[in-house]
């Protein structure tokens, strides 16, 4: 049986998209030549879509300007743009927002990602599947060739970022990016590191606004010609996560991002199911909360031969309520951006609500029944604990983890 030929498509598809893939440099007239001519080759055997090169500049103080201009003029596909300021974030998003390509892109001059992934980073763009795809040298099937030293601090700093902002993508400094020019051009006007930390803002900002990212596993061979100054980029990385934290909480991180259509079945005859916000978080929260009440009482009629009530009761309430916190956050409140860090605060206030609640309640219920036993305060703890359980869900729901009007949209 032959083949088919292919849809006649045309505007914006996979088949016409054009992608423009800067390389920021400073100082990098040794590297230079190599990495373009090695791209250049590259992009000229298996790249099925237009493309050129964009060698961006900034503020250089050796050849390398004049290296990318004889590039330029030997290569076709190869332009320069030059900044008068330093800062890699800087060179990105201004050559990303001058740019006219459907998906823009970038990696490092040195190379050290394996150029075999720019296809299956770009793939899902061309497609309309993702919004942002990047190179993850953390994610499952990645192989990489660098240093303990370089390794430990990578894989401290995206746990840092998963721990505190709530960061669902693997690896947040891979040089080896791309994006969807109409989907990251509001994230830039957000943005406002120059530096190294731009990665990172741009991909914490694509989340919060609900835009979808796609991870490629990748091969890395670490190049120890590298200008990055780790401790410096390590300082300036902890103030940009902070910042981060505020611009979400206050709502400054919002961006007016194109929406996508709500997934619809594909099968002519199928039953879509309804999907509901609500409804999941009460039934996820309700069954969490089940297992927490239980797991508080049991733990409590543990503890309380060996001490107190109200000590028992706070001991059981803290185990419980660190538990009961990370699985909500991570099944309940799933969708939204709230960090590990703002989940447990939040919960810890409401922690001492519940704590001195259902000490009265057990406390008032041994005035009132002397001779009762450490089988029924459980009891009446448990269902005290019912009643704080409601009300720390409408005010997770409404507070703590409350979802950004992006979010709600997407």
């Amino acid at each position: 049986m032959p083949f088919q030929p292919p849809a006649d498509v045309t505007g914006g598809t996979a088949e016409t998209v054009t992608v423009e893939i800067v390389v920021p440099v400073h100082n990098e007239e040794r590297a230079l030549a190599g990495c373009v001519r090695t791209l250049h080759g590259h992009l000229r055997k298996r790249l099925p879509f237009p493309w050129r090169i964009t060698v961006a500049d900034n503020a250089s103080t050796d050849r390398t300007l004049r290296v990318a201009r004889e590039l330029a003029a030997e290569l076709p596909g190869v332009g320069v743009v030059h900044l008068d300021r330093k800062g890699r974030g800087l060179a990105l998003r201004t050559a990303w927002n001058a740019s006219d390509a459907d998906i823009v892109a970038y990696m490092d001059v040195d190379l050290s990602t394996g150029l075999d992934g720019l296809l299956p980073l770009l793939a899902p763009l061309a497609s309309g599947h993702s919004d942002l795809a990047i190179g993850s040298r953390l994610a499952p099937g990645a192989r990489t060739v660098r240093g303990p030293r370089r390794e430990l601090i990578s894989r401290c700093y995206n746990t840092l970022l998963r721990a505190g902002l709530g960061a669902r993508f693997s690896d947040a400094q891979c040089g080896f990016k791309a994006a969807r020019a109409e989907a990251v051009r509001p994230l830039l006007a957000v943005t406002s590191d120059d530096s190294w930390f731009f990665d990172t803002e741009l991909l914490v900002l694509a989340e919060h606004n609900g835009l979808r990212i796609h991870e490629v596993p990748v091969d890395w061979v670490e190049d120890l010609d590298s200008r990055v100054d780790v401790v410096r980029t390590a300082v300036e990385d902890l103030r940009g996560m902070w910042r981060l934290a505020r611009m979400k909480a206050s709502g400054a991180a919002d961006a007016a991002v194109p929406r996508r259509p709500a997934p619809s079945a594909e099968h002519p005859d199928a039953v879509p199911g309804s999907g509901s916000f609500l409804l999941w978080e009460l039934g996820c929260f309700a069954l969490i909360g089940v297992f927490s009440t239980v797991g508080q009482a049991l733990v409590y009629w543990l503890l309380r031969p060996a001490l107190s009530a109200p000590l028992a009761n706070l001991v059981s309430l803290v185990i419980l309520t660190v538990l009961n916190t990370e699985a909500n956050r991570r099944l309940t409140f799933r969708g939204s951006t709230a960090g590990a860090g703002r989940a447990h605060l939040g919960a810890g206030a409401l922690f001492l609500v519940g704590y001195a609640v259902t000490s009265v309640a057990v406390l008032l219920f041994q005035r009132l029944v002397p001779d009762a036993s450490y089988a029924a305060e459980a009891v009446v703890l448990a269902v005290t604990s019912v009643l704080v359980t409601a009300l720390r869900f409408a005010v997770l729901r409404t507070a703590v983890f409350r979802r950004s009007r992006s979010e709600r949209a997407s």
